[in-house]
């Protein structure tokens, strides 16, 4: 497949899979005739698992140590393993933080709605303070 397919299929931008390849995420690929790109159709696999650490928040400067150790082979699998390892944690963590936040919001939410329920405007201290200090007003 050329590197428009391969856009295409991916939802990388051409010039993102050309940088990917200049800094070595993506492995050198052979060309046609014509001087284009011809990918196998196993990259997608791998720029899927890119685009996964990418979301983890992984750097890019990470993704291509992994990537270069990925070319090395099995031998680099306890390096890589402890990559996956340190990213995991991270995720987990900012998991964590996530769900503290939804559990906020959803407690707040739960709030306003019973405020709004009993068409009551102070349900809890905090905001009594908050709206004598005139911050508040009843619509917030």
């Amino acid at each position: 497949m050329y590197i428009g397919e391969l856009s295409a299929q991916s939802g990388l931008s051409i010039d993102t899979l050309r940088y990917y390849e200049k800094i070595g995420l993506i492995p050198d690929t052979n060309r046609d005739h014509g001087g284009r790109r011809v990918y196998q159709p196993s990259i997608t696999d791998w720029i899927s698992f890119l685009k996964k650490l990418r979301a983890t928040g992984m750097g890019v400067k990470d993704m291509a140590r992994y990537a270069a150790l990925r070319e090395v082979g099995p031998q680099t699998a306890n390096q890589r393993r402890e990559m996956l390892e340190e990213r995991r944690e991270i995720v987990k963590n900012k998991i964590a933080e996530l769900s503290d936040c939804l559990d906020l919001l959803n407690h707040k939410i739960d709030l306003y709605e019973k405020m709004e329920a009993s068409n009551t405007t102070i349900n809890s201290p905090l905001e009594a303070r908050v709206q004598t200090k005139g911050i508040l007003k009843n619509d917030d």
